[in-house]
């Protein structure tokens, strides 16, 4: 895959935004949850560019329709064969990224799709001390992702890729519900 089309992957997964609902009917009625529904899993995008970048094109039907608790079993070589074709940062055994982990602990984070949320602490996806604790709106995924594969230990082995340089969004997020921006 050649940079620009990794950036591109990068940068469209970074716009991919979930909205919650509290189950509220207009007025106010909880709707009962049906415990009988089934519903059928499209995309797994708990971490931008994790599908997007480390699952092939002919791996992602499966990939997403596998259970998080099944992907680093299904997904893990796969993935570890894309980080190390795509990242010279992991090169050598002892070689860590700025959380500390070498390519195999990275692997083993990135191999289950999942959005962590910390009740209690800090919600961010990664600050500099707190790490993949939840995301806001505001929180640059694609720079830290790209921080955490091509950084090194300090962020600073390939700075040319460990940015997007994309700093902000291009309108203010809103204050109230629904928070995103309006449209152009």
């Amino acid at each position: 895959m050649n940079l620009s089309k990794l950036f591109t992957l990068l940068l469209v997964a970074g716009l991919v935004v979930t909205g919650c609902s509290d189950n509220n009917n207009d007025d106010g009625a909880s709707t009962p949850i049906d415990e009988n529904a089934r519903f059928t899993t499209a995309d797994q995008m708990g971490r931008p560019a994790v599908n997007t970048v480390f699952i092939s094109s002919s791996s992602k039907n499966s990939f997403n329709t596998t259970l998080p608790s099944n992907q680093r079993a299904a997904f893990r070589t796969e993935m570890e064969t894309n980080l190390s074709g795509l990242s010279p940062a992991y090169a050598n055994e002892s070689d860590a990224n700025a959380l500390g982990q070498n390519r195999d602990a990275f692997i083993d984070l990135l191999a289950t799709d999942v959005l962590n949320v910390s009740l209690t602490g800090t919600t961010t996806f990664f600050d500099g001390t707190n790490v993949l604790t939840g995301r806001n709106l505001t929180d640059d995924v694609i720079s830290v992702e790209l921080l955490l594969i091509f950084g090194g230990e300090d962020g600073t082995e390939f700075p040319g890729l460990s940015d997007d340089n994309v700093d902000s969004n291009d309108k203010q997020f809103l204050s109230t519900f629904p928070y995103l921006a309006a449209p152009f």
